[in-house]
């Protein structure tokens, strides 16, 4: 590749400088050329067509156009797409494995303030914070100080369904508390969660056992409504269902059953449909907690993804591999 390649943007214009911002812009711009005025939203526009004959790094992100065949004959030079979100699976084709375009994203980056956001959520359902919430709500009364049974994370067990980049973040950031986690993932043997430091349990074993369960698989067509009536029915009266992952992995009608009748509570950022239509029980019920999907990178956090591409573009202008290159034989199973 040659000394600092001409690149360009290709992503909704909004997004540019909230990725970007002038420090992080500042630092991509010394690895390549860039045009930050320069945006393909569409890549029929004349003038984004002149710049990708030139192109030789991609710099993707959030409504970035599928890059098929066409686009990529119009873009002869091009050896790197650097993604500042998390899946590609949206824009990336099988073309650009098949010319040897190395493509990287920015899921990892974007997988810790899902990862805090997670643990955040298993500490104050540990606590038993909304429930408690929605009493004071009710009653308009605080009964002063005074021992609250079956509160606390102490010993707490939590499930975590997937040890995906967020999953595994999660583990890490529960190491300095007194919970008990545990994982289920196909995909991961007991040596991979021994190093994880966490046990191996088949999906129905960890939903019986744990007080709270929080879900980071992909969404497939196998994940579809993982979480379904079945096992719902499996987790003990009083537990937690957290879901950051997507909403079809859960079956929301057996979860509204489960959330109504006072036996679970939900605490869900990402729903089925998304977003929820106003007359959806699940913005009124004392046992669901509803966030409008803001788990992921969010105002100050955009920046991390962009800092995420401006480290790629210094690896690749320094001869150095990919750090978080996108392997095309797992987009199957990852999000």
């Amino acid at each position: 590749m040659s000394q600092r390649p001409q690149a360009l943007f290709a992503m909704t214009a909004e997004h540019v400088p909230q990725v970007f911002p002038p420090e992080v812009l500042a630092r991509l711009r010394a690895s390549v050329q860039l045009d930050p005025a320069l945006i393909a939203q569409d890549f029929t526009d004349p003038a984004v067509l002149d710049a990708l004959a030139r192109t030789e790094i991609l710099v993707t992100g959030w409504g970035c156009p599928r890059l098929d065949e066409a686009v990529l004959d119009a873009a002869p030079r091009l050896r790197a797409v650097l993604h500042s979100a998390g899946s590609v699976k949206s824009f990336a084709t099988p073309a650009l494995w098949r010319r040897g375009i190395a493509v990287s994203s920015a899921a990892a980056a974007n997988a810790l303030p899902v990862a805090e956001y997670t643990l955040a959520m298993i500490l104050l359902a540990g606590k038993g914070v909304l429930a408690a919430r929605e009493r004071l709500r009710a009653t308009r009364v605080c009964a002063g100080w005074g021992v609250v049974p079956g509160i606390g994370n102490h010993g707490r067990r939590v499930g975590v369904i997937g040890a995906s980049r967020i999953g595994r973040r999660v583990l890490e950031l529960l190491r300095p508390f007194d919970l008990r986690p545990a994982l289920t993932d196909p995909y991961v043997d007991a040596r991979e969660a021994a190093a994880l430091g966490v046990p191996l349990l088949p999906l129905d074993e960890l939903l019986r056992s744990c007080d709270i369960v929080t879900v980071h698989a992909p969404e497939t067509p196998e994940t579809r409504h993982l979480i379904g009536r079945r096992e719902l029915a499996l987790m003990p009266d009083g537990a937690t269902l957290i879901n950051t992952a997507r909403g079809t992995l859960v079956d929301h009608d057996a979860l509204v059953a489960e959330v109504r009748a006072g036996r679970l509570t939900a605490i869900l950022d990402v729903t089925d449909p998304e977003p929820l239509p106003p007359d959806s029980p699940l913005y009124d019920l004392p046992g669901a907690f509803v966030t409008p999907h803001l788990a992921g990178s969010q105002g100050n956090e955009l920046a991390r993804l962009g800092l995420a591409v401006a480290e790629e573009a210094e690896r690749l202008l320094t001869g150095n591999g990919l750090a978080h290159a996108v392997d095309p034989t797992a987009l199957d199973r990852v999000a």
